[in-house]
């Protein structure tokens, strides 16, 4: 067993290094240009988004609308940190996440004894009220016209979108990392059992309330890290971004992805994000894409993409090696 942890171990650190360095290294010598890198690595910053989502929604099973307010406050934080408190970026982003999972706390706190359609009319006014506060506070804000953030990543164009793809999909990694070794803790599996039968786990002893909270904080938290990465990508934040059709958006990610699939959301993110780019000689026809491809998949594929699995680069490796191993096997025969 521990030859076996081990080796997924190391292996899965080759694999997740490779993910950051090779397309990094195409971005350097331009094989990739600044436009294409920029599209890949908004598509890093949606992914985390979605995975904020994905711990509400998927794994803790409470519907929110709200994770684009989360995401707002997180990118105006980071504003605030970096430009006037004068604090390094990637220490101003880790504390946007956790002004996000305050806000998370206390919306939490007294919402989350509702449940269904009820939890998610709640969160969905959360994020508007978060929408009207950044519209109006036009001295603290910019209002409507929100406010400019230049960053390496903007100012740059040579090492910008080289070093935005590390930062981001870095952080991507390690958000991912971080969470998959949470749900496989007692917390995670308390959530989940909770997502699965309210009752069976409270029976079990397991505070319901407690749990749901510590879902929804850590999905505030990861909203808030996916909004303070995408204030430097960007250059500036409106209030707009804090829309509830921001939340859907994500959701959307979720849904195709297949909902507590960490992996399917990922996934799903940066496809839609390509296929939208790609998409944009349509005009505004290409807005019809999201219904459709949501219609086709409650058609044919309700469960998502991936359902509640998750894609394992491990037993792809174990696959591939078994399969040789057959044909070596009828070659010597």
């Amino acid at each position: 067993m521990k030859k076996n942890f081990l080796r997924n171990t190391v292996f899965l650190s080759i694999v997740a290094v490779a993910l950051i360095v090779l397309p990094a290294l195409l971005i350097k010598v331009r094989v990739i240009n600044a436009y294409w890198a920029r599209i890949f690595t908004l598509g890093g910053v949606y992914a985390i988004l979605a995975l904020s989502v994905n711990v509400v929604c998927g794994i803790t099973g409470q519907l929110s609308l709200g994770q684009a307010g989360f995401a707002a406050i997180g990118a105006y934080a980071v504003i605030f940190l970096t430009q006037k408190a004068g604090l390094p970026l990637f220490v101003s982003v880790i504390f946007a996440g956790f002004i996000a999972a305050f806000f998370g706390f206390l919306i939490g706190f007294p919402v989350l004894k509702l449940e269904g359609d009820y939890l998610a009319i709640v969160t969905l006014a959360f994020g508007e009220i978060i929408k009207v506060v950044l519209l109006n506070q036009k001295e603290l804000t910019g209002g409507p016209n929100g406010m400019q953030f230049l960053s390496f990543f903007t100012s740059n164009l040579k090492l910008g979108p080289f070093a935005a793809w590390v930062s981001i999909t870095g952080t991507l990694v390690l958000v991912v990392v971080l969470l998959q070794n949470f749900l496989r803790s007692t917390y995670g599996r308390a959530i989940m059992a909770v997502r699965e039968d309210e009752i069976a786990a409270n029976s079990n002893g397991i505070s319901v309330f407690r749990y749901k909270m510590i879902g929804f904080i850590i999905a505030a938290f990861i909203g808030g890290i996916g909004g303070a990465l995408y204030a430097p990508l960007v250059g500036f934040v409106k209030p707009d971004f804090a829309d509830f059709n921001h939340s859907v958006n994500y959701l959307i990610y979720v849904v195709l992805g297949g909902m507590g699939s960490t992996t399917g959301s990922i996934l799903a993110a940066y496809l839609l994000t390509v296929i939208q780019e790609y998409l944009r000689f349509l005009g505004n026809f290409r807005q019809l894409f999201y219904p459709l491809i949501l219609i086709f998949v409650m058609l044919f594929r309700p469960q998502g993409l991936l359902g509640t699995k998750e894609f394992s680069f491990v037993k792809v490796l174990e696959k591939s090696f078994s399969f040789l191993k057959g044909k070596k096997k009828e070659a010597v025969q």
